[in-house]
């Protein structure tokens, strides 16, 4: 019930995404056009986040999800019959809207319900689950369409997975009220009890609060300290990720590769990420989230500077394979870390709200990113974008080492 939704989820999410250029491109779309659709995904997931934390904090995780589960539904059929190009892309953002709202709902319960000596470890298989379904979905994708022959067979696939969510959902075993029903029962000196930090930094131990809920903006303000400092090198992180996949089938291209190898070279660097998800958590649990962070901030920041030299080299492709893999790795690394970091900052008694705040904040990153790589792109070269984001990714590095000590609980 907590992991199985996610992974439904993330099944008909990653089925369909492969083909929303498609389907754009049978409905007229240039290039240019289909990609403009498909990014309608992400800023539909950016747009969403403040107001899924409200309908969490006002409903809670399990009618949160329900709804946005059913409203994916919706969206799905949009795609499924969609007669011109304003309706795909209205249908496209409500699904990435609806993907905000299930992913805070878990968020935000986990974040409240596990405790702090193996929250890691279950925030990087939250992750995975994300992972898995991003990862195998397009190959479910791909064997349906070897099949039927109809680009339109995933999102049938996809409207299958959304429906298992909704009803499991709704008609399995509620969490929340498990784990309220476990606490009830606990005694009032057992010791349970749980680290924060405020804004100033000092992290203070104790029970766990239950005061009353407060709006999204004034949560946001009273948390401004957090959120604009650890939150950007939060947000440092999610551009490094994003650039990656933009920059790694680019890179290719630049240097005359054949798309069956950037597949390849693509693919292998995915599968490492994925494999690494949860060595991810067992790291942070163990020896402190910056442990995680760093090293895969570093591994990043100066695979992408290397990469950035290696353009008009005899050896090219060589070096773009090796470093493919290398950007994998550090990405695997961070498996879980933001979801990690925002529910330990988070206040105890009302999450949602902060972690609205939180994710904007990261996804906000992860949109600005592929921008700044065609920005550059376009002004000077893909090399001087490359070294850009490598040293994006070395900056957040910096803020990580001054911010997560600071703001994070320590055991």
């Amino acid at each position: 019930m907590i992991y199985g939704p996610t992974v439904l989820f993330s099944l008909g999410e990653g089925a369909v995404i492969p083909l929303i250029p498609v389907i754009a491109s049978q409905l007229g779309a240039n290039l240019a056009l289909a990609a403009l659709v498909t990014s309608a995904l992400v800023v539909g997931q950016l747009c969403g986040n403040i107001p899924a934390g409200w309908a969490v904090a006002r409903f809670g995780e399990r009618y949160a999800m329900a709804a946005g589960g059913i409203i994916a539904i919706v969206s799905g059929v949009a795609l499924l019959f969609a007669p011109n190009l304003a309706t795909l892309t209205i249908a496209v953002f409500v699904l990435g809207f609806c993907a905000a709202v299930f992913g805070l709902a878990r968020h935000s319960f986990m974040a409240t319900r596990v405790p702090l000596a193996f929250r890691a470890r279950s925030l990087s298989l939250l992750g995975g689950s994300f992972r898995l379904g991003i990862f195998v979905g397009p190959f479910i994708a791909a064997g349906l369409l070897a099949i039927f022959g109809d680009e339109h067979s995933a999102i049938w696939f996809a409207l299958v997975c959304l429906i298992g969510v909704v009803l499991l959902v709704l008609l399995g075993p509620d969490p929340e009220r498990r784990v309220a029903t476990a606490l009830a029962g606990t005694p009032a000196d057992s010791g349970a009890t749980d680290a924060l930090a405020d804004d100033s930094g000092e992290v203070v131990t104790g029970s766990i609060p239950t005061n009353e809920r407060v709006g999204v903006f004034r949560t946001m303000w009273r948390h401004r300290g957090v959120l604009s400092r650890l939150g950007l090198a939060a947000a440092s992180l999610s551009a490094l990720r994003s650039a990656r996949q933009v920059v790694l089938p680019l890179w290719g291209v630049s240097i005359g590769l054949d798309a069956q190898t950037i597949a390849l070279v693509v693919g292998i660097s995915g599968a490492i990420d994925f494999a690494l998800f949860y060595a991810s958590g067992q790291v942070m649990d163990r020896f402190g989230r910056l442990w995680a962070a760093l090293p895969a901030m570093l591994l990043m920041g100066a695979g992408f500077l290397a990469l950035s030299f290696t353009h008009d080299l005899p050896t090219a492709a060589m070096w773009f394979a090796m470093f493919g893999a290398v950007l994998g790795v550090g990405n695997g690394l961070s498996s879980g870390i933001l979801l990690t970091l925002g529910a330990d900052v988070a206040p105890r008694a009302d999450p949602a709200p902060f972690l609205g705040s939180w994710r904007t904040l990261t996804d906000g990153g992860g949109a600005i990113a592929p921008l700044i790589v065609s920005g550059v792109t376009a002004a000077l070269s893909l090399s001087a974008a490359t070294s850009v984001v490598g040293v994006i990714g070395l900056l957040g590095a910096v803020a990580f080492v001054r911010w997560v000590p600071r703001f994070v609980p320590r055991r």
